[in-house]
């Protein structure tokens, strides 16, 4: 069966002698390697101040932290993504406020976003969900007015564009994910990227327990209880050999989402989703639209071609029940979609072979 999802790892020849290295070099947790992690990640997409973490998760957590996020607080967010986003919400004890969402692709709708937006807002979260970017000129328009942070999740997007910058680069704070299965993985790992350059002493010491690295254990001061957030030189060098050849694969997923942007479009019964003008999807998945998405899965199944909705709305969840709000937008959009693979293992031959069965009807 071709996977939707698939760990990329690198080449064995390439990453084993360097990874032995570090191994048994004596130094496993945060150090040199991380460091140099964090300024060639940068470097690669555009980006400033990277910090490296354990998992997009926790990177998201001191997201929040650091943009002034308290318990009590809203947050408006989504309930199209990964369930973290939002169960990270609950754990600096704010309040997921879900806005609805643009049926053509998934992603938050500015005009929802800013109907929700009250006094106890501090913050929007945006997804951009399956890799395709959510609007985010409209977004920081609507953040500055209204004055709050915006946080872009970029779990999906690594590689994305929108309006010729990279994403990640517009909200006051961002994160990547490097979990097994996104673009490029660490085997798990995150980043959090931070605007505002004054921020970033207190987001490393929110990484590592509350103290600073660099500083003799016996003369640290917490002020304010950390976490175990770091990422670690094992990981870190398994994200530099990534980095070789990441830019290829995302190639790869682009390719083969614009091959489907343009080959499913005119059939009947089916709709890609919308990209905004001036947008630059990376792909991480695709997302087809269908009157009868069950029938999709069900005729790709037969040629050996996963499909599926891949990730359930959050509010559907017993957690976030008590945050439940009418979402028209997304339950036209949950109701019609369907993800189908387009990453970098997906071949000339099968994305063919996948078209040819979804012209048939």
């Amino acid at each position: 069966m071709l996977p939707i999802v698939k760990v990329r790892m690198p080449e064995r020849t390439d990453l084993m002698p360097v990874l032995e290295d570090v191994l048994y070099g004596g130094m496993l947790a945060e150090g040199e390697q991380v460091y140099a992690f964090e300024r060639r990640f940068a470097a690669q997409f555009g980006l400033r101040d990277v910090l490296g973490f354990s998992s997009g998760t926790g990177a998201l957590h001191v997201a929040l932290l650091s943009c002034g996020v308290e318990p009590g607080d809203e947050v408006v967010t989504t309930s199209m993504t990964a369930e973290p986003t939002n169960t990270t919400i609950i754990q600096v004890g704010a309040v997921p406020v879900f806005a609805d969402v643009d049926p053509a692709n998934g992603n938050l709708d500015p005009g929802a976003v800013d109907a929700t937006i009250t006094e106890r807002t501090r913050a929007i979260v945006v997804v951009h969900y399956a890799g395709y970017p959510a609007p985010l000129t409209a977004l920081r328009e609507i953040a500055d007015r209204r004055g709050v942070a915006l946080i872009e999740d970029c779990a999906h997007a690594l590689g994305a564009r929108d309006g010729g910058v990279p994403v990640g680069t517009v909200g006051d704070a961002a994160i990547f994910s490097f979990q097994a299965i996104k673009h490029m993985t660490t085997v798990d790992g995150g980043a959090l990227v931070l605007r505002d350059p004054s921020r970033l002493r207190d987001a490393r010491k929110l990484r590592w327990f509350g103290m600073e690295k660099g500083v003799p254990r016996t003369e640290v001061d917490i002020a304010r209880a950390g976490y175990k957030y770091n990422m670690t030189n094992v990981a870190a060098t398994i994200g530099l050999s990534q980095l070789d050849s990441i830019d290829a694969a995302i190639a790869r997923h682009i390719d083969n989402g614009r091959f489907f942007d343009r080959e499913l479009a005119g059939i009947p019964g089916l709709s890609v989703a919308s990209v905004a003008p001036g947008a630059e999807p990376s792909y991480w998945i695709y997302t087809l639209l269908s009157d009868d998405s069950d029938n999709v899965e069900r005729r790709l199944a037969e040629i050996g071609v996963a499909a599926s909705k891949l990730h359930r709305p959050n509010h559907f969840h017993s957690v976030f029940a008590p945050y439940r709000t009418p979402l028209p937008g997304l339950d036209a959009f949950y109701r019609r979609l369907v993800h189908i693979p387009c990453g970098w293992w997906v071949g000339d031959a099968d994305r063919e072979r996948i078209v040819t069965a979804l012209r048939k009807g």
